[in-house]
């Protein structure tokens, strides 16, 4: 690599961009963010915002997946403790199709039992007083990230896989 970060010896349309990972918290009235690093190592809260409506909210998701080089996206599954679906699972199983559907991207659903009671452990905890009355949607969505990642890891694979640039 160089300075500038190019590939050398590697043609350009066989070099590969590191990408991320979003993970999302889906609610009916908000929903919570995090995002990977490049490499899919870390996981980290990236923003709450409240819903308005279908459209607005795919605009606003496309709008991150750009900026940050998206190449998956993990919505949470609130599965019952007895790991049946509810309502609330199927609203974010057809939340998480209509993503894949508009974005193009990779959407997988992953099991998020127990991540907004961690997060709001985890916020207990830290105490910050910037985010004492702050949402912990994000930090769900983190907790989520997190757990995959550690789960992909502990496989041995790779999170993501390399996107080649074109």
């Amino acid at each position: 690599m160089t300075a500038r970060g190019r590939n050398i010896g590697v043609p350009e349309s066989l070099a590969v961009t590191p990408s991320r990972i979003l993970a999302v918290d889906y609610g009916r009235k908000k929903i919570g963010l995090a995002l990977s690093d490049e490499l899919g190592l870390t996981a980290h809260p990236l923003a709450t915002f409240l819903r308005t409506n279908r459209r607005n909210d795919l605009r606003r998701l496309r709008e991150i997946c750009r900026k940050h080089s998206v190449a998956r996206i993990l919505v949470g599954h609130p599965l019952h403790m007895t790991g049946e679906a509810g309502p609330m699972a199927d609203e974010a199983a057809l939340f998480a199709a209509r993503l894949h559907k508009d974005l193009g991207i990779e959407v997988e659903l992953v099991d998020e039992r127990l991540t907004s009671w961690e997060a709001a452990q985890t916020m207990l905890e830290v105490r910050s007083s910037r985010r004492k009355h702050a949402p912990i949607d994000d930090v769900a969505a983190a907790v989520l990230l997190r757990d995959y990642l550690e789960h992909k890891k502990e496989l041995g694979r790779p999170p993501v896989p390399a996107v080649e640039s074109r």
